[in-house]
């Protein structure tokens, strides 16, 4: 893993809230508003955009936790500007921390973290459990 980020570091990224990201239970949207479970793949991947670059050949990532403390809805068609904020690493774990808004409003914090692994011990985790 390569150690190239200094606490505070920031990465963006941003996403349309898209008919299909809202919630959907027993085939019927439950609100036109980002349901947090895209909202959770979305904060993922803009922390991961850390986890990219830290990766060594053979390396992969794999998420470890994920905090969503919703303060305020995206609605159908915003735009959402998310901003990670890698806060460093523990044990091969890259920890961050992240807002994400809509035009300057909040709509949730929290904090993420992906561990570092060899791609083979990834794999011999995944073999040992569908046996």
């Amino acid at each position: 893993m390569k150690d190239i980020f200094k606490i505070g570091d920031k990465k963006l990224y941003n996403f349309k809230v898209k008919a299909q990201d809202v919630a959907h239970f027993d085939q019927q949207a439950v609100h036109d508003v980002c349901a947090t479970f895209t909202l959770a793949r979305e904060i993922e991947w803009a922390s991961r955009l850390f986890v990219l670059e830290m990766l060594e050949e053979g390396e992969e990532g794999i998420g470890t936790h994920l905090n969503i403390e919703h303060r305020s809805p995206a609605l159908l068609g915003n735009e959402v500007d998310i901003e990670a904020e890698y806060i460093g690493i523990k044990e091969k774990e890259i920890i961050c921390k992240y807002e994400a808004r809509v035009k300057g409003r909040l709509v949730a914090i929290g904090t993420t973290g992906q561990k570092i692994l060899p791609k083979e011990k990834i794999a011999k985790i995944f073999d040992k459990l569908s046996n």
